[in-house]
This record gives structure tokens, C-alpha cells and sequence, in this order.
């Protein structure tokens, strides 16, 4: 069964950072487009930014360009979400998806929030 296990999420202050892994298992990740999607509490879901199998990254969600940076390790089935400066609208669920052709996936999410 495909898994894929977010961490490293949890509560900062703005202007603080923190990284997202996505682990996955059961899966051949290296072939997959791994994208991190967000929702914040009665917002729609919104995509952050993707990484495709060969390591291009797709243009990222306005407003995180130059705080975020989304990377992989093959090696470790894993994908990572740096967010640096931090802001309060920020604030979300954040969740991996990972997709090859008509194959899709998504993890559980894992909290993220911005606060004093």
C-alpha cells in the first residue's frame, strides 16, 4: 500500500522557519512529480509547489517565491519543503501529493502554524 508520511510540521513565530519532509514507501518515487499542496481553515486547497522526477521545479505559489524552496532525495524517498520567513497567512494544512500519469496520491497532512 503507497504511503506518504508528512512531518516536521508545528508552531513558530513569524519569521521563523521550517522544513516539511514527505516520505513515501511502497512506491517508485523517483518516477513520481511530488508537489505540496496547503489549506488553510475555509479556504480552498492551493498548490505550493512541485518537483518533477528529473528535479525541475515548477513555478511555486506567488506568494512564497523566494521562501520556500521545494527539493527531493531519491535516494531517501523523500521531498522537502523549506519555509523560511514565515507569516502568519502561512498558517495551513500542509499536504504531499505525489502523481505519475493517472496515478495520484496524497498524504495526511501535517499542521503548520504561524504565530506569536
Amino acid at each position: 500500500q503507497v504511503q506518504l508520511v508528512e512531518s516536521g510540521g508545528g508552531l513558530v513565530q513569524p519569521g521563523g522557519s521550517l522544513r516539511l519532509s514527505c516520505a513515501a514507501s511502497q512506491l517508485a518515487f523517483a518516477t513520481y512529480t511530488i508537489s505540496w499542496y496547503r489549506q488553510a481553515p475555509g479556504k480552498e486547497r492551493e498548490l505550493v509547489a512541485s518537483i518533477t522526477s528529473d528535479g525541475r521545479t515548477t513555478p511555486y505559489l506567488d506568494s512564497v517565491k523566494g521562501r520556500f524552496t521545494i527539493s527531493r532525495d531519491n535516494a531517501k524517498n523523500t521531498v522537502y519543503l523549506q519555509m523560511n520567513s514565515l507569516k502568519p497567512e502561512d498558517t495551513a494544512v500542509y499536504y504531499c501529493h505525489a502523481r505519475r500519469f493517472s496515478l495520484n496520491y496524497w498524504g495526511q497532512g501535517t499542521q503548520v502554524t504561524v504565530s506569536a
